[in-house]
């Protein structure tokens, strides 16, 4: 069984939508007992790394994110619930959950690229540079593109964390990846085949087989 989190930070119905696409079963759920007897957890998200915080405490899921790591089984993050696995987010200037050592930064202002003024935040669809392989992105073109929205970027302390970029501009950590987590800025539910693609491996990964 596939748990997604519920942490009041959106973006549940349509991670429910591509799982359901790809025939997997899944629950939508807060409660930590039921998250537990998952053997996948996705954490998706959008909105503010300051609310969603005040939201992951009141239900101790910031704790029990961390215990879920330890124990060993996937975890995937999404947007939001990208951003705030790391220690600390500009956003809000928000102390988050600390699973992944670095910082959730901002995109500079006046980006460009050829000339070109680029609009924040970054909306639309673009490609990812990965450093290696992983088997969570097996079986995807290299040429593939996924569906961003996000004004903020994750940025792991240590560099061997961050597992694919995006060039927006600069070049920024689209996808992390630490032992038995995996973790993208954009949105696989929201990207087509290669998204969905991304879903399927997820729901077969271990965790344990890099």
């Amino acid at each position: 069984m596939i748990a997604i989190i519920d942490y009041k930070a959106g973006n549940l119905t349509s991670v429910a939508r591509a799982l359901q696409n790809i025939g997997e079963s899944f629950l939508i759920t807060d409660d930590i007992k039921k998250l537990e007897a998952a053997s996948h957890v996705i954490f998706p998200g959008v909105g503010a790394a300051g609310d969603a915080m005040v939201n992951l405490r009141q239900k101790k899921l910031d704790t029990w994110l961390k215990d879920w790591i330890g124990v060993g089984k996937p975890l995937m993050g999404i947007c939001l619930g990208t951003q705030i696995i790391l220690d600390y987010s500009e956003e809000n200037k928000t102390d988050c959950v600390g699973l992944v050592p670095g910082s959730t930064k901002r995109f500079p202002d006046q980006l460009a690229s050829s000339g070109q003024v680029l609009k924040i935040p970054h909306m639309g669809w673009n490609s990812v540079e990965f450093k290696r392989s992983h088997p969570v992105f097996s079986d995807i073109s290299p040429e593939a593109e996924y569906y961003f929205v996000h004004s903020y970027y994750p940025a792991p302390s240590d560099e061997s964390d961050v597992l694919g970029v995006t060039d927006y501009g600069i070049k920024f950590c689209s996808v992390l990846a630490v032992k038995n987590l995996v973790a993208m800025q954009f949105h696989p539910e929201k990207s087509g085949r290669p998204g969905l693609q991304i879903l399927r491996n997820f729901c077969r990964w271990r965790g344990d087989d890099l």
